[in-house]
Order: structure tokens, then C-alpha cells, then sequence
């Protein structure tokens, strides 16, 4: 298990709704430190929080930003794009390799970065934010993004286990965030989905189901495809 008191934390995607959410709570939870990344980081009323430019599809950029956040013990791998009425057979590939360049290989990228200063500093944890559409492929390239970040903690988490670096993977349904805004299905409080993030992190979890849907579809998959999205054999 991470203790977040003290510790000193780094929140991709910084600017956005959970990350702003992630920042707060990280401090509120005795923090020592934030490094609050974005493409154009913008400014904090408090001394803790640490502005940092990063741009997860630029290599250069995340070895910049390693380089800068030698200190870290928790890296919170928030940062991530979604399109409403994506596709996979009618989005253009262009933008589903865009979708992918954020979603799964920046986030990986990242955490290859970070993962030898975690171990350095004795350990520490990463937070990988998925969704419940890892494991339900309805919102075409986003889907697949997910569902490839997803399998990709889970080999981080094996990969990393000898520097004691704890892995955890967040699984939420729609949450209230201006990314999803234009989605009017029920949406979680970002409050609270951080709070079950943090609470599953500093119990020592490797995963986290942040919502019922989480819990539900997870459940679902050990059934049939068919039962799963309802499809007619």
C-alpha cells in the first residue's frame, strides 16, 4: 500500500476535471508536493502545486517532464481524449491513431518514464485511469484505447512488483467532466470517483471498480458476449 501523506504526486492531465479533482484530494490527503501537468499548465493558488508542461504524444516532452519530477512517489496517469459518436468502422484512421497516441501510447509512455524514479524512491504507485469502456467496446476507438491501456497495467503491475512499485488500475462509468459534457446519460460526481481512486490506493489495491456500472460489467465478463451486449445468437 501508498501513502499519500507526504508524498509527492504527479497528475497527468491536470487541467481537466478529474485531474483538477486528483490535485485537490492528493493535497487535502497531506501531499507534500503536486506536479500538475498539462500541454499549457496553468496556475495554482498554492505553493504545493507544481505547474509542469507535458505533452504525453512527445517523447522529448516526458523525458523532460521525468526529468523534472525526480521526486515523485505517485504518478496519477489521468491525461486522455474521448469523441462522442466514435466509431471503429466509421471514425478515419487518422484520428483513431490520434485516440491511441493519447490514450495508450503516451500513458505507457509515461510510465516507462516514471517507473525507474518510483523504484528509486522506494516504490511508490502508479494510478492508471481506464474506464468501464476497457471492457465494453461501444465507443469504437476510444473502446480499444482503453481496453489496450487496461492490458497494459496489468503488465506494468507484474513488471513492476520486484521494486515494489504498487499498480492500480481506476474502472469508472460517465463522470461529470466538461471531456463528456455533451453526454447526457447519468454521470458520477468526479469527487467522488478520485476518492474511491485514493481510498483503493493507500488500502493497497491493484484494482479499483470506482462505480455499480464498474462493478457490473466486470462481472459480465466472465458471461457470454451475448449477455454482455445483448446480442441474439
Amino acid at each position: 500500500m501508498t501513502s499519500i501523506k507526504n508524498a509527492v504526486v504527479v497528475v497527468t492531465g491536470a487541467n481537466g476535471g478529474l485531474g483538477q479533482e486528483f490535485i485537490k484530494q492528493a493535497l487535502d490527503r497531506g501531499a507534500a508536493k503536486v506536479y500538475a501537468t498539462a500541454r499549457m499548465p496553468r496556475k495554482w493558488n498554492d505553493d504545493r502545486v507544481i505547474p509542469l508542461p507535458l505533452d504525453v504524444t512527445d517523447p522529448a516532452s516526458i523525458g523532460a517532464a521525468a526529468a523534472a519530477a525526480g521526486d515523485a512517489t505517485i504518478v496519477v496517469n489521468n491525461a486522455g481524449i474521448y469523441d462522442y459518436g466514435d466509431t471503429i468502422t466509421g471514425t478515419p484512421m487518422k484520428r483513431i491513431r490520434e485516440l491511441f497516441d493519447t490514450n495508450f501510447f503516451g500513458a505507457v509512455e509515461v510510465n516507462r518514464a516514471f517507473a525507474p524514479i518510483l523504484g528509486a524512491n522506494g516504490g511508490g504507485a502508479f494510478l492508471d485511469v481506464h474506464s468501464v469502456l476497457s471492457w465494453l467496446g461501444v465507443t469504437g476507438g476510444y473502446s480499444a484505447t482503453k481496453a489496450a491501456f487496461w492490458s497494459a497495467t496489468n503488465a506494468f503491475r507484474v513488471e513492476l512488483a520486484g521494486q515494489h512499485t504498487q499498480v492500480v488500475g481506476l474502472h469508472l462509468g460517465y463522470t461529470d467532466t466538461p471531456m463528456i459534457s455533451m453526454v447526457t446519460d447519468e454521470k458520477n460526481d468526479p469527487a467522488d470517483i478520485v476518492r474511491a481512486g485514493y481510498d483503493g490506493l493507500e488500502a493497497g489495491e491493484h484494482e479499483v471498480l470506482a462505480d455499480d456500472l464498474a462493478v457490473t460489467v466486470k462481472a459480465g465478463l466472465a458471461g457470454t458476449i451475448e449477455d454482455l451486449y445483448g446480442l441474439s445468437r
